[in-house]
């Protein structure tokens, strides 16, 4: 199973839109993700045998969005991904709430 797919079945169900890095519609609230950073993690007899997946999710709303944020850490959290951290910010040019969690996954 894909990297997306994964992220994909995850967040379904939250209900809302989810889209690979760039969401084109009218729903307001959505969420974006796209993987940032990819490496290796163990080797054995020169040989990767796994890798770590750096993945971004964005939550995006003209609302209040505090309980799908909530969701979204518990989703991934209870699928295996380590979060790394997250930050929330208003962006005044859209005039929408945006949270950012990285999160890790290892396979």
């Amino acid at each position: 199973m894909s990297l997306n797919s994964i992220i994909l079945s995850t967040l379904a169900p939250t209900k809302v839109p989810v889209a690979f890095q760039k969401y084109v519609g009218s729903a307001t609230t959505y969420i974006t993700f796209f993987e940032y950073n990819q490496q290796g993690t163990l080797f054995a007899d020169d040989t990767e045998r796994r890798t770590r997946h750096s993945i971004q999710v964005d939550v995006w709303s003209t609302g209040n969005y505090g309980n799908l944020v909530d969701q979204v850490r518990d989703l991934f959290t209870n699928t295996g991904f380590i979060r790394n951290s997250e930050t929330e910010f208003y962006e005044d040019d859209l005039k929408v709430f945006h949270k950012v969690f990285r999160f890790y996954y290892a396979k």
